[in-house]
């Protein structure tokens, strides 16, 4: 991976770059729609597949041919993500907000979130939760979940979705990165 962006910020840039619109508003002569709807309706294999996800592969500067299955999967959560949201981590999005005691993603698909193993189910249980959040999202958060979906990140994600982000054990490195 390259040293100087975290693979939550390449994988952000190459969600960017997809997408109708710059951040300012502009047209992006460069988006690729066709790109997102497949990605979009494809499972996991289909998505391993995908020119677009090699195209992050390869701009993640990843060689463990392993790694395509965390590409993918983060290929295919963003695709459903219409907006980024950087205001809050992307599971406190999913928590209960403000004046509102029923959280966005409910409490149990919430558990079963945190507990999907396989990465199929993650990336059904990610896509919906992205949906739910009216397709917005913090991206770097949720691809930094996609990439690396440790017992330490599932923690974190729990604390932020309970909204006890404050009580949560201090951030370590995975892998030369911070977790947030």
């Amino acid at each position: 991976m390259n040293n100087r962006a975290s693979a939550a910020e390449i994988a952000t840039r190459w969600w960017s770059g997809l997408q109708s619109y710059r951040s300012d508003g502009t047209n992006n002569p460069g988006a690729d729609r066709g790109a997102l709807a497949r990605l979009r309706r494809a499972d996991l294999i289909e998505t391993m597949e995908d020119p677009v996800a090699f195209d992050l592969f390869r701009q993640l500067g990843w060689r463990d041919p392993n790694r395509l299955i965390d590409v993918a999967l983060c290929a295919g959560v963003l695709a459903v993500v219409r907006q980024d949201d950087r205001s809050a981590h992307a599971a406190r999005q999913l928590g209960a907000q403000s004046g509102s005691d029923r959280p966005v993603l409910s409490a149990l698909r919430f558990r079963r979130l945190i507990a999907a193993e396989t990465p199929q189910d993650r990336l059904t249980a990610l896509r919906r939760a992205v949906l739910l959040a009216n397709a917005t999202t913090n991206v770097r958060d949720m691809a930094a979940a996609c990439v690396d979906w440790s017992d330490e990140r599932r923690r974190r994600w729990a604390f932020e979705y309970y909204d006890a982000a404050r009580a949560a054990p201090q951030q370590s490195t995975v892998s030369g990165e911070t977790i947030q």
